[in-house]
């Protein structure tokens, strides 16, 4: 449906940006940040995806000072998407958005004159939660932002590029029909504005753990608890509804179904949470990877895979400063190393391992499956189990809607 939408290529990113976009609606908003290369299209993902969102729940930003969220009104942030075009805009402003992502409120305390001309001090608060969306060419900064959001690399495969431009000409020829799209686009926000806010409950939450290699593993831990969460609130209307019998309060449950989609979503987001690497320096040692063994099979008389600085960033097509900067970071983290060669007449290199990324990838996806794997043969006991012997739960009745869904949605 996202497809239909006229978003073209990013399966992954668009589903993982459009889930993240849902979970404004929720206690515990989850935030997301784009990278890639100027050109390739990371504000067009983010504006595409945020036009399934209802016009009323988001607020698009180009740029923004220092002070601006502080003049919101108190509760007009609360629940709301907000979209950051280029993250290099709002530099002065990064401060108050952690605070909104981390806390859900911000407060400032400024000293103002009244109409007699005397001083006072007043204290502005406003509140969240909120969800926030931004873009970036640059590579590790905003550590501190980066740490609260799920980061995406956008795709620059030369797949994706045909796909895009496929897509160009076909519009350009009158052959898109636009109504589609915009139907597409109206279901998915009417969708959204018959999400309505409740409890979710994970019974395997105790359960699930992240792999060892990632780093910052407690926000990350957090992410995806709170990513399952979103995952099961997007299916509240196929979720039965219950009661706890100590507090009254309604909930839904997560299922091993939303398990296993959170993480087929998640796996690429962990393995860049387990990296070292930034994200265009992991995608450049990848590819020159294939070019080298490529180049291995097609002349096997060669002995070993060294390669100059040339020879990639014309297999590549790679700025020349670009490269030097992921050369720089390869080196300095032990990727690669100095074959031969000297300075006067330029070095050749060799890359350490070729199986480095397969193994780290290997051992994220393993963890979460293994796991899973377990939920699903019941070799681990769940708090379900226990609550379930306790007490039986009652069922709730969402007040009809979940009857009239498909009819409220459809009009």
């Amino acid at each position: 449906m996202i497809g239909r939408a006229g978003i073209i290529g990013e399966e992954l990113n668009r589903l993982l940006m459009f889930l993240i976009f849902t979970s404004r609606k929720t206690y515990r908003p989850l935030h997301i940040v784009s990278f890639g290369s100027s050109g390739v299209g990371k504000s067009h993902l983010q504006e595409k995806v945020g036009e399934l969102i209802p016009q009323e729940d988001k607020i698009e930003i180009t740029s923004l000072s220092g002070n601006a969220f502080y003049y919101f009104d108190k509760d007009e942030l609360g629940h709301k998407l907000i979209l950051i075009e280029d993250l290099d805009g709002v530099l002065g402003a990064l401060y108050p958005i952690r605070e909104l992502q981390s806390k859900q409120k911000i407060s400032k305390t400024v000293t103002i004159k009244d109409k007699k001309g005397n001083a006072k001090t007043i204290h502005l608060v406003v509140y969240g939660p909120v969800s926030i969306a931004g873009c970036t060419t640059q590579e590790r900064i905003y550590e501190d932002n980066a740490n609260r959001s799920f980061l995406i690399y956008l795709d620059e495969s030369e797949e994706q590029d045909e796909k895009i431009m496929h897509y160009q000409r076909l519009q350009s020829a009158g052959l898109i029909k636009q109504e589609e799209e915009q139907a597409a686009k109206t279901f998915m926000q009417n969708v959204q504005r018959v999400l309505e806010p409740i409890t979710v409950r994970n019974p395997y939450a105790p359960e699930l753990k992240i792999p060892k290699e990632v780093f910052k593993p407690r926000r990350t831990n957090a992410h995806y608890i709170a990513f399952i969460e979103a995952i099961t609130f997007y299916k509240q209307y196929q979720r039965e509804s219950k009661v706890d019998p100590d507090t009254g309060e309604i909930y839904i449950e997560t299922t091993l179904e939303d398990i296993a989609e959170a993480n087929g979503l998640m796996k690429h987001i962990l393995l860049r949470k387990s990296d070292e690497l930034s994200g265009g320096c992991r995608s450049y040692l990848e590819q020159t990877k294939q070019h080298l063994q490529k180049k291995q099979r097609s002349n096997t008389s060669q002995p070993g895979l060294v390669f100059t600085n040339r020879e990639i960033r014309e297999a590549l097509r790679i700025n020349h400063n670009t490269q030097k900067m992921y050369m720089a970071e390869l080196q300095q983290y032990g990727y690669i190393q100095k074959a031969e060669g000297n300075k006067k007449k330029g070095y050749s290199y060799k890359i350490r391992s070729y199986e480095e990324y397969e193994q780290l990838q290997a051992s994220i996806h393993s963890v979460l499956d293994e796991i899973l794997q377990q939920l699903k043969t019941g070799k681990n006991s769940t708090p379900q189990e226990v609550v379930k012997q306790k007490q039986p739960h009652k069922t709730a009745q969402r007040k009809g809607k979940s009857a009239k869904t498909k009819e409220v949605v459809e009009k």
